[in-house]
């Protein structure tokens, strides 16, 4: 029995691996987003900052006394001094009026940095897999054009010799297409090893099988991005969880200033006792009631409150300079990709309407005159190349847009377009 459920499960696997699953870019972001460790740890770790307000911002428990007072020796009567006392106390502390509910406002600040962790990181999962997707669909592409220009030299291969069986071709003419051949081939096998390490990468993210095989649909038509890097700073600033979990952090230390100066108030400690005395040579003495409050004297010795408040405010000053410098940063990046996708979408455009329109052209219009003898193969060959280039090229030019478009979202926090 065991043996055909090992079976069953062993054909299941076997089916989810030999068959590719088709699903969209979104549908794969969603998964990826559900079954995320990382994304489960900062959700763990948000828990545990929730807790902790509780463990930091509520009073100490209260403390209780039982003792006895002077108890006579060697005797250890009850009954012999009117002094002798057994006592019950209880003793409560307490900070200065405010403490407490500063302390809590300093932990949730804790939550919503996690909270901007647990955001960024979602963002970056988004961006890992959409341009890991992309990638997928440009190697594919790739991989379909060299196996269509491969079928095509296969063709030229035949007419070839067919032509030097009648002393029309030489033998270096066939060594030629021979040897394209071959270079196509091998580029086939590296571009199918590159197909496998990008289905390797999304699939980890996925949790699955490494061998999981995967449908891709094609890129999605570019749309021409209007981009200002004053723009995509805004954008940053106000959606970007990095930078607000800078300034959330910033927001933590002037509320860690304002707690510690309540160490400068003093702290309080109320304590009541009652001591049950006993009768004594034929006396019942009152009970007694004792009612205290200690106060903290907060001299501050050797500056340490004054230096727990200095150190709020360097950690306030730390984290303005590094959200400043977290801006000068994106502000190159922005520049930088800004450039770049300006360069693409005109690349773009020029061989769209341009070169790719004129290498169809000129590999039809080879084809056709050699096919009447008017040229070489060696022209068909030159065309069919320089076509199947500017058609890699377009596609590649493509897919690093639309993963430049990606890379921007994650540094904006926020949809470009």
């Amino acid at each position: 029995m065991n043996k055909i459920r090992v079976l069953i499960i062993g054909l299941i696997i076997f089916i989810n691996n030999s068959f590719a699953q088709h699903q969209s870019l979104q549908s794969l972001i969603d998964t990826a987003l559900q079954v995320s460790p990382e994304l489960k740890m900062y959700q763990a770790k948000i828990n545990v900052s929730e807790n902790r307000i509780q463990q930091n911002t509520n009073l100490p428990d209260p403390m209780l006394t039982l003792g006895v007072m002077s108890l006579p020796l060697p005797s250890f009567s009850f009954n012999k001094d009117m002094m002798t006392a057994k006592v019950v106390g209880i003793s409560q502390e307490f900070p200065f009026p405010g403490m407490l509910g500063a302390k809590e406002n300093v932990n949730n600040k804790d939550v919503e940095i996690v909270k901007q962790e647990y955001i960024d990181k979602r963002n970056e999962i988004i961006k890992d897999i959409t341009q890991s997707y992309f990638e997928l669909i440009y190697i594919r592409k790739e991989t379909q054009l060299t196996e269509e220009s491969l079928k095509l030299m296969q063709q030229i291969l035949d007419v070839v010799r067919s032509m030097y069986s009648v002393a029309e071709a030489s033998q270096q003419n066939i060594f030629r297409v021979d040897l394209e051949i071959t270079k196509m081939s091998e580029m086939i096998a590296a571009l199918k090893s590159e197909e496998n390490e990008q289905l390797s990468v999304i699939n980890s993210l996925l949790l699955r099988d490494l061998s999981a095989k995967l449908e891709t649909d094609s890129l999605p038509e570019i749309k021409s991005a209007q981009i200002n890097v004053d723009d995509l700073i805004s954008k940053a600033e106000l959606n970007r969880p990095f930078l607000k979990g800078i300034r959330i952090a910033e927001e933590k230390e002037k509320l860690s200033q304002s707690a510690a100066e309540y160490d400068y108030y003093p702290m309080f400690k109320l304590s009541a006792q009652y001591a049950f005395r006993s009768e004594v040579e034929g006396m019942k003495p009152d009970n007694m009631l004792s009612v205290m409050l200690d106060v903290s004297l907060p001299f501050n010795y050797g500056g340490k409150i004054s230096a727990m408040v200095e150190e709020t405010k360097s950690m306030q000053e730390m984290y303005r300079e590094q959200y400043s410098a977290s801006i000068q940063m994106l502000r190159r990046e922005f520049g930088m990709r800004a450039a770049k996708l300006k360069s693409l979408e005109e690349r773009i455009k020029l061989v769209e309407q341009g070169s790719f329109i004129q290498a169809k052209e000129n590999f039809k219009s080879a084809l056709a005159s050699y096919q009447v003898g008017e040229i070489d193969f060696m022209n068909v060959m030159e065309a069919q190349n320089n076509l199947y280039t500017i058609e890699k090229n377009l596609y590649r030019l493509k897919t690093d847009y639309l993963k430049q478009i990606a890379e921007l979202e994650f540094l904006t926090g926020t949809k470009i377009n």
